[in-house]
């Protein structure tokens, strides 16, 4: 791999497309949050329904699938940097237990409330963000392993995990819970005053975190963009390439085979639906190879657009926490002030609504953002490299 200086320009930008990779799905992410908020009467399963489902919601959903394995990804890749500063290597032990440790306090506390309105809620959900701090736990000692065993280890536990498909445990014994947390969403605890519910498996996401740390070189200071922009080409159309391959003749990586539509379209929807819970080989082949080159491209932009999204992604936490109570107050108010027209809440019609409302809230959070992203930039206090 050819090595070569990069000037100072160039130092900046290997860093910003980060953070603006990073804004970039968590806008997206917005999208799909906001349907839940205003749209939850068309629930989407997972996998969707390809045959029934309206187009337009599919992609819609389709789109944020991206967002969750970039952000796990880049977790990652950050933690690389993290660990390899200008002055020198350091362990990334304490910062990333500790950074995953208040991720999963977060989920249980502050994000639960924000879904649900309520605390205790009559079920707690183990989300993305309980799973993000998780992994990151898990990198804190996974890290000290030699680069080339990291990649070794996340493609098998990518790609090995549906040999362990089948797996089935008794209810309540030690082995169904462990498979609960792992691999098979499902209830911890199924009765009682609160539930308590894993969405998002665990052990996947270990996979996609310990590659985004075995990127971390391609950012190094001492690789050129050129190159760099090679490598995220290749890791990317490679892995768009294995996808079209395995998931054209349903050879592996997708529990749910495709089947032809009445429709060409019908047809296109089944073959790009994906399990995400837990995350198959073919949907990550399809999101984090999607992420690498949209990485690639975005590196040599950079205008408003790309600016805006490097705000939102400079604060990411304080940016996950506020969306989730915006929409929070904004289901609120909406059904106080309009009526529950769908059960006990108050839902849009139409999926372009959703779209509108996501588009109109992105310059209400876009301010706070940036105003706390500054404060991030100048301020000593330790907790607020945290969020």
């Amino acid at each position: 791999m050819a090595m070569t200086l990069t000037s100072t320009t160039t130092l900046r930008t290997r860093i910003a497309v980060i953070d603006v990779m990073r804004g970039l799905v968590m806008l997206i992410m917005l999208f799909d949050h906001v349907r839940e908020t205003v749209f939850l009467h068309h629930q989407v399963s997972d996998p969707m329904d390809a045959a029934g489902v309206d187009p337009a919601l599919f992609f819609t959903r389709l789109a944020a699938h991206v967002c969750a394995p970039m952000f796990v990804f880049l977790t990652g890749l950050s933690a690389w940097l993290y660990a390899h500063p200008a002055a020198g290597p350091r362990s990334a032990a304490g910062f990333l237990f500790k950074r995953g440790l208040l991720l999963v306090v977060l989920e249980l506390v502050f994000v639960n409330f924000a879904w649900s309105g309520a605390f205790p809620p009559a079920v707690l959900y183990l989300q993305v963000i309980w799973v993000i701090g998780l992994a990151m736990m898990a990198l804190a000692v996974l890290h000290r392993l030699p680069l080339k065993l990291l990649v070794v280890l996340g493609v098998a536990i990518i790609a090995g995990q549906h040999l362990f498909t089948g797996l089935r445990a008794q209810e309540g014994s030690a082995a169904y819970y462990a498979l609960t947390v792992l691999l098979q969403r499902g209830y911890l605890v199924a009765d009682g005053a609160m539930k308590i519910k894993v969405s998002y498996p665990l052990l996947p996401w270990i996979g996609v975190i310990v590659l985004g740390y075995a990127a971390g070189p391609l950012y190094a200071r001492e690789l050129s963009a050129a190159a760099r922009r090679r490598w995220l080409l290749a890791l990317g159309g490679g892995s768009l390439l294995l996808l079209a391959v395995l998931r054209g003749f349903n050879l592996y990586g997708e529990t749910l085979p495709w089947v032809a539509g009445e429709t060409a379209l019908r047809t296109a929807m089944s073959v790009l639906n994906f399990t995400k819970y837990p995350p198959s080989l073919d949907f990550l082949l399809f999101t984090l190879g999607l992420g690498l080159l949209g990485m690639a491209w975005l590196e040599s932009i950079d205008n408003w657009c790309t600016r805006a999204c490097a705000t939102f992604g400079g604060a990411p936490m304080f940016y996950y926490l506020l969306h989730l109570y915006l929409l929070l107050a904004i289901g609120l108010v909406l059904t106080a002030v309009l009526g529950a027209n769908h059960g006990a809440r108050y839902g849009v019609e139409h999926i372009w609504q959703v779209w509108l409302i996501a588009l109109a809230l992105m310059p209400v959070l876009y301010f706070p953002c940036r105003a706390f992203a500054r404060y991030k930039r100048t301020s000593q206090r330790a907790w607020v490299r945290y969020f």
